[in-house]
């Protein structure tokens, strides 16, 4: 896996999850492969592409979730160096604990993406944009009993910090 930061400071995606999937897929460190994680619910898509950052360790024990906001698609293992412009802040619960735990998302544009170039935080998109993508959230795991809790967007500085603290060995 690539480390977390490029040499230019941009940030490396790994899509998990193309735009447009009706399942998700998720990366098995042990195998080395894209495994199917779960299908959707039924009419749930994915809206953007959906991965992780590597070299990281978040608060539920994988990788630090970051969701791709392009017009693109990419397909699963691509990499993709990348600007970060926000978080939204999740609590949920842990099935198999039962407690709960942090599960943040992570948003980033690529670097060379001259359609967004001028997005700088999740703040300058559309808030239809924004309260379409809390609807996902919530969506996507309706029937897996996470109880999820969406607790605000914040811009690229948290998503930032966020990041930091997750890094190998920061946690």
């Amino acid at each position: 896996m690539p480390p977390a930061f490029r040499a230019d400071g941009s940030v490396n995606v790994v899509v998990e999850t193309p735009r447009g999937s009706q399942a998700k897929f998720k990366f098995d460190p042990e195998t080395g492969s894209m495994m199917l994680s779960r299908p959707l619910p039924s009419g749930i898509v994915y809206p953007y592409d959906w991965g992780f950052i590597p070299s990281t360790h978040a608060a539920d024990g994988d990788p630090l979730d970051a969701m791709i906001l392009w017009d693109g698609a990419g397909f699963p293992g691509l990499v993709v160096a990348s600007r970060l412009i926000g978080i939204l802040r999740v609590e949920q619960k842990n099935v198999a604990t039962g407690g709960r735990e942090r599960n943040d998302r992570v948003f980033a544009l690529p670097v060379k993406a001259p359609r967004s170039e001028q997005v700088r935080t999740i703040f300058e998109l559309p808030e239809r944009v924004r309260l379409e993508l809390e609807q996902f959230f919530q969506n996507v795991v309706a029937f897996e009993g996470k109880e999820i809790l969406l607790l605000g967007f914040a811009g690229p500085d948290e998503a930032d910090r966020v990041l930091r603290a997750s890094l190998v060995g920061s946690v």
